[in-house]
């Protein structure tokens, strides 16, 4: 038997537990102060729902289910891969909630804001901050095309990131529709600006001259390579600007307010566009948003509007939009940094074997209301045991047979 969790996925110890419940309650604890109510899905979803949901590159690191039985051998027979599996584990949050939502649409208010805090899988190689299995914490706002929903979530998500203790970070923010208006008026053709927009996404990490020639290299018109190129040597990255090259100037004007709103709203952090964020999900069909943190690499947060999705699923559109914390992410930087969760003060209660169990219980029940307490057997070896219950973290040990609490780190 094997010791060592499957490839890609991880068992936490008790210090790495305490941070993981830290923020997670922290995040909770902001999400349920702004009014949003949590829900759970199932881990496994349709296949057919999985591979429908436009979610980009991840449709390609599904872990997909077997079928059982005797559909299984019939499967088999058909010689059919894709008849092989009828389920898969979940990818994101979004698709269960879409499907959620369409389920429940005659139940559920509207506007709908909901919480979900769960586990989702990804079959992709695994590597420092990338597992197969990693938590989300995600709000969204179901059935409100208007841009205060974006605002909203702007303001609850850097409330709750302020509340684990982040304080210097950036959102950054741009609309799809703007990204690809501005790529089409620059001669990229539409059925290109899905490629396009991924080479543009890279903008931040391999800069503009690599972007340019990877362009060349997917063979688009370099009189639009060029132009984009000249857009992004002039760096001036102003919505005003890219608003100036649109027919339809709707979606800028949208993603304007949305900032000097969110702006006007800040308590310390900044607001800033980003025309060439894409974010990889398909389901996004306006504005996204990511989060990044001074000193980080990487986003800590990101999301975006996706109004398309539940119509898949109900025969209707119903505006929605979500903002996803990367809860991973954070745990990491925190434990990279030694951070310790507070935590109540833990006390060890010890008893002699012979004393009724019942009456231990007792008396931990009246010393609880100030302290965090464990009973434990008092060893032979008294001080040696207070010394590893010391290293242990606790910081008093009580003794059932008299009101004794010797508090560790004193002299006495």
């Amino acid at each position: 038997m094997k010791t060592n969790p499957v490839k890609g996925m991880r068992d936490y110890l008790p210090q790495e537990m305490r941070v993981r419940d830290y923020v997670q309650s922290k995040i909770l604890e902001t999400y349920r102060q702004s009014g949003f109510e949590r829900i759970s899905t199932p881990v496994m979803e349709d296949m057919e729902n999985l591979d429908k949901s436009d979610g980009g590159d991840n449709l390609n690191l599904i872990f997909k289910v077997l079928k059982r039985g005797e559909k299984l051998e019939e499967a088999l027979a058909q010689g059919d891969e894709k008849a092989l599996c009828d389920m898969g584990l979940r990818y994101d949050l979004t698709v269960p909630l879409s499907r959620f939502y369409a389920a429940n649409y005659g139940t559920l208010p509207r506007p709908f804001k909901v919480i979900q805090t769960d586990r989702v899988f990804r079959a992709e190689r695994p590597q420092k901050g990338r597992l197969r299995e990693f938590v989300q914490c995600d709000i969204d706002i179901l059935g409100d095309d208007s841009p205060q929903a974006e605002v909203e979530l702007i303001d609850v998500t850097a409330r709750a990131l302020k509340n684990i203790g982040f304080q210097d970070f950036t959102v950054h923010i741009n609309d799809r529709r703007m990204l690809r208006g501005m790529l089409s008026g620059m001669g990229f053709a539409p059925d290109t600006l899905d490629s396009v927009c991924i080479s543009f996404d890279k903008l931040d990490k391999i800069g503009a001259e690599s972007v340019r020639d990877e362009l060349l290299e997917k063979g688009c018109p370099e009189s639009a390579v060029s132009a984009l190129h000249g857009f992004l040597l002039k760096g001036d990255m102003r919505p005003e600007t890219v608003r100036a090259m649109l027919p339809d100037t709707s979606a800028a004007d949208r993603l304007m307010y949305i900032m000097e709103t969110a702006r006007a709203m800040s308590d310390g952090y900044k607001v800033e566009y980003a025309p060439s964020l894409v974010r990889g999900q398909g389901y996004y069909t306006g504005c996204v948003f990511e989060i990044s943190c001074a000193g980080f690499a990487g986003a800590v947060a990101g999301g975006g509007r996706y109004d398309g999705m539940i119509g898949k699923f109900l025969g209707q559109d119903v505006p929605a939009v979500g903002f996803s914390i990367g809860f991973e992410r954070i745990c990491g930087i925190l434990m990279d940094e030694n951070f310790c969760a507070p935590a109540p003060k833990k006390l060890a209660l010890l008893y002699l074997e012979d004393v009724p169990f019942g009456e231990v219980l007792a008396k931990a029940a009246r010393l609880r209301p100030d302290w965090t307490v464990t009973v434990l057997r008092q060893q032979k070896k008294l001080s040696k045991q207070l010394g590893q219950l010391e290293a242990q973290g606790f910081e008093a040990a009580a003794f059932f047979d008299n009101e004794e609490i010797k508090l560790f780190g004193t002299k006495d």
